[in-house]
């Protein structure tokens, strides 16, 4: 108790965070790295809950690192992108297929971060971002941000199945799934649609519920990820960067500080729609 009393007395902000906010990662990503050995402060390699001020050098992988400390923060860029089916969110894949990474606008000194991911078989709203702070109070299970899904699926549910979904929930086998709202919006023949709310975004844990009720995934779709929706005039393969006004709307929600709104340059950025080029195979 002493040891962290004293370590939060000390001048300057954690390591990990500053690494998030710099872009390079989410905060948790980054305490894997500084676990891992990855992350050097002053030339020697860093420790998690480590302290860094203006005047320390770090760096990652060997890579000098520009501290963006709490007083000169800018206003993080977010981008909100229309999934395909067919594209993965991962920058690594041996398959080579289609990359959403690969469509979005190159940066110097950061990375855009995935808030949330998508299976190669959903579509839908992605959210990305250069603040790995951000990225962490959208992502982190304590935070339980709502996710919002259009479902349609071969059958239909029960009375019975869809009280027991908001209720009760369902046993998986990585643990308890329940809706926090669940609506019938109807179908034809065979196909039945659903919209469904989540606190939650364990991998593929909507396909992987319906098909625990015998009622499998024909089409899935994110419209929703906490207050951001999935404007409708983005279509699929497209994407928008979000203006500066709208980016603090977001950090307020989350309860981070805005910082500081840098100037538009290059003729502007907001509410530009951009057709997304992505590789095909």
């Amino acid at each position: 108790m002493m040891e962290q009393a004293e370590t939060s007395m000390q001048p300057g902000e954690r390591l990990q965070k500053v690494l998030a906010q710099a872009g390079i990662g989410s905060r948790r990503e980054m305490e894997a790295w500084i676990e891992a050995g990855r992350v050097a402060v002053n030339g020697a390699v860093a420790k998690l809950g480590m302290r860094v001020s203006e005047g320390d050098k770090v760096q990652v992988d060997g890579r000098q690192i520009r501290l963006q400390l709490q007083a000169e923060q800018t206003m993080p860029r977010v981008l909100l992108y229309h999934k395909q089916e067919g594209e993965i969110v991962s920058r690594d894949d041996p398959k080579e297929r289609a990359n959403v990474f690969d469509a979005l606008p190159k940066l110097r000194g950061q990375k855009w971060i995935a808030i949330g991911r998508l299976d190669f078989n959903t579509s839908g709203l992605l959210i990305f971002t250069t603040s790995g702070e951000l990225a962490n109070r959208l992502m982190h299970p304590r935070f339980e941000v709502e996710r919002e899904y259009a479902v349609r699926v071969q059958g239909e549910m029960t009375l019975d199945q869809m009280h027991q979904m908001t209720k009760d929930g369902i046993e998986l086998e990585d643990g308890l799934v329940r809706f926090e709202k669940l609506s019938d919006e109807g179908g034809e023949g065979f196909n039945h649609w659903y919209r469904l709310v989540l606190k939650e975004g364990r991998n593929r844990v909507v396909r992987r519920t319906f098909e625990a009720l015998g009622l499998p995934v024909s089409r899935l779709m994110r419209v929703r990820f906490g207050i951001v929706n999935l404007p409708p005039r983005i279509k699929r393969g497209m994407m928008v960067e979000l203006e500066d006004g709208e980016v603090r709307k977001i950090l307020e929600w989350v309860g981070l500080p805005a910082g500081v709104a840098r100037q538009v340059v290059d003729g502007g950025r907001g509410n530009k729609l951009q057709r997304a080029r992505i590789r095909k195979n």
